[in-house]
C-alpha cells in the first residue's frame, strides 16, 4: 500500500480505529510512564504464515508519534515462521504501548486474510484459475481486506458498487429479466464496462449467453450442474463460480475450467495469524 493510497484513504480509517482505542487517554502508560522514556520493543510471529500489513502497522505508530523508528525484517507477501522476528520498534515507550494493540489489529487480521487466501492459492496451482475475494468484507475495512487478498496472492473482484457492474438476482427480478437487464445496463455504463449476471440454474445460464453477457457467474451450483454449464456457455463468455467456497471444498473445482472462483471466505472467515510485540526494554530506568 503506497504512501499516497495510504494518506487519502487509510489514515482516516486509522485515526477512528485509535480514537476508538484511546479516546480520553491511554491511562496504563499514563500511570507507569509519566514522563518520556525511550526504548525498543520486536515485533514477533508466533505462527507460520504470510505477512500483510506492515505499512498500515508502522502508519498507526507514525499517526501517534512521527519519532518512531521501524526497521523491518520482512515484506509484505512473505511466508515467515513461528518465532521468526518481523521488526524492531524504537521510540518513547509510551506511543509503543498506545498504538500496539491497534497495530496489531491490523497486522494479525490482514495478515490472517494473507495466509488464508495463500492455502487456497496453493490449492489451484496449475489451473489457471484466478482466485477472487468478495464485496463480503468488514465495515470500513475493506480497503485493508482486499490488500491482504493481493498480498496472498489472490485477486481483486470489484472494489465497491461503483466498480463493476454485476447483475444479481433482485437486479434482473427489477428489470423483469435477463435479457432486459442486459440491454438496460448495455445502454447506461459506459462501453469500457464489462457485464456479469448472476445465474442460478442452467436455463438462466441459457438466457444469459443469448443476451450477451461478458462473465456468467455460476451461483450456488452443484458440481455437474457447473459442468453442464461451462459445456453450454462453450467460451461465449467468461465464467465464475462462487457459493459457499473454501480452502475445505475449493480442490475439486480446480479441473472445472472455468475462468475465476470467487469467496467470501477469504474476507470474512480467515482466522488471525498470532503476532505479538514482546521484549520491551527501556533505554534507561524510567523515574517518576
Amino acid at each position: 500500500m503506497n504512501k499516497i493510497t495510504m494518506e487519502l484513504n487509510a489514515d482516516e480509517l486509522i485515526l477512528l480505529a485509535l480514537k476508538e482505542d484511546i479516546t480520553f487517554g491511554d491511562i496504563s502508560s499514563d500511570a507507569v510512564l509519566p514522563n518520556a522514556c525511550r526504548g525498543s520493543v520486536e515485533l514477533i510471529a508466533k505462527q507460520d504464515g504470510v505477512i500483510a500489513g506492515l505499512r498500515v502497522f508502522s502508519r498507526v505508530f507514525e499517526l501517534i508519534d512521527k519519532e518512531i523508528e521501524i526497521e523491518f525484517m520482512a515484506c509484505d507477501g512473505d511466508l515467515v515462521k513461528s518465532g521468526q522476528k518481523l521488526a524492531m520498534l524504537r521510540g518513547d515507550l509510551h506511543s509503543l504501548l498506545s498504538g500496539e494493540r491497534t497495530a496489531l489489529n491490523y497486522l494479525q487480521h490482514m495478515s490472517g486474510i494473507a495466509t488464508y487466501t495463500r492455502s487456497i492459492v496453493d490449492i489451484l496451482e496449475g489451473s489457471n484459475i484466478k482466485l477472487l475475494d468478495t464485496r463480503k468484507t468488514t465495515p470500513c475495512n475493506r480497503i485493508f481486506e482486499k490488500y491482504a487478498v493481493k498480498a496472498g496472492g489472490g485477486n481483486n473482484h470489484r472494489f465497491n458498487l461503483s466498480d463493476g457492474v454485476m447483475l444479481k438476482d433482485n437486479h434482473i427480478a427489477a428489470a423483469g429479466g435477463i435479457k432486459n437487464a442486459v440491454e438496460m445496463a448495455r445502454n447506461t455504463v459506459s462501453f469500457v464496462r464489462k457485464i456479469e449476471i448472476e445465474a442460478e440454474n442452467l436455463d438462466m445460464v441459457r438466457e444469459a449467453i443469448e443476451a450477451g453477457a461478458d462473465i456468467i457467474m455460476l451461483d450456488n451450483m452443484d458440481y455437474e450442474t457447473m459442468k453442464k454449464a461451462i459445456k453450454i456457455i462453450d467460451g461465449k463468455a467468461e465464467t465464475e463460480c462462487s457459493g459457499n467456497i473454501t480452502a475445505e471444498n475449493v480442490a475439486k473445482l480446480a479441473d472445472l475450467g472455468v475462468n475465476y472462483i470467487s469467496s467470501g471466505a477469504l474476507t470474512h472467515s480467515a482466522p488471525i495469524l498470532d503476532i505479538s510485540m514482546k521484549n520491551m526494554h527501556p533505554e534507561e530506568i524510567c523515574k517518576v
